[in-house]
């Protein structure tokens, strides 16, 4: 990851004199944590980032400084002060609040999780999750969590839910990677199978992301805004059964309505 790579979202409207390069690299060290990584020292930051290391360490300090990153010895972390940084995006739209009990409504009626994802860049981001139970079968994803846009159900579910010229370009500069044995790595095959979902109305992918794992995703209707999707992951196995499959693809569709109406 570089400070020179293209805004995510692929935007070039703003003048390079409007920019503040310190303020950008300041963004690349907390990036850094963002790699599965939670605890880095200051040459694996400097690595991450690109940045020279004395850079990197002025930086590191200033967010230890202001709270936002801990220092113990030589290994730095991230602290709950982060957290206050999407508050405010979360708080605005009343994920919380509003569309959070409202996933758990179907959440219960099919006795499964149910997480929501908006795109960020080249990747999924969820942004609301509701377990029907404690004992809710769950793949380990929090709220802010990434997973990538081209090999997961929730992902090709966004896309579906994209209009084509920017499915179509998301598909194409999107990272692709195996992460297992049955990952599609095939970019136009990944573009007829986002067809496809938008075409029948949710992504289903089985072991592409996780071993093991198979999931739903359907769309919410975005109506001109941005995209979201709600997704079921589980167990291949218990989600191999066509009529589990079509129960849980109904309620999310339901669900998806609902949601569309509150964002």
């Amino acid at each position: 990851m570089s400070i020179d790579d293209t805004h995510p979202t692929g935007a070039r409207t703003i003048e390079d004199r409007d920019i503040s390069l310190t303020f950008a690299k300041g963004m690349a060290v907390l990036k850094a944590f963002d790699h599965g990584e939670t605890h880095l020292t200051l040459p694996r930051i400097a690595e991450t980032t690109g940045l020279d290391r004395a850079v990197a360490r002025r930086l590191v300090l200033t967010l230890v400084h202001l709270g936002y990153v801990r220092q113990d010895g030589r290994v730095f972390s991230l602290t709950p002060r982060i957290l206050v940084l999407a508050g405010g995006f979360l708080h605005a739209r009343q994920f919380g609040k509003v569309i959070e009990p409202v996933i758990r409504t179907f959440s219960s009626r099919i006795g499964e999780a149910i997480s929501m994802a908006m795109i960020d860049g080249h990747q999924a981001v969820y942004v609301a999750h509701a377990g029907a139970r404690p004992e809710a079968v769950s793949i380990g994803f929090t709220i802010g969590s990434k997973v990538p846009l081209l090999t997961t159900a929730i992902g090709r579910a966004l896309l579906a839910g994209c209009d084509a010229g920017t499915a179509e370009t998301l598909v194409a500069e999107a990272p692709l990677e195996a992460h297992t044995e049955r990952t599609m790595l095939d970019r136009v095959a990944i573009a007829e199978d986002v067809a496809e979902s938008r075409r029948r109305g949710y992504a289903f992918v089985e072991g592409q992301f996780e071993a093991g794992v198979a999931a739903l995703a359907t769309p919410v209707p975005a109506d001109g805004g941005e995209p979201a999707a709600l997704g079921v992951s589980g167990d291949a196995i218990r989600l191999a059964d066509p009529a589990r499959r079509e129960e849980i693809v109904e309620a999310l569709r339901e669900c998806a309505k609902v949601v569309a109406r509150l964002l």
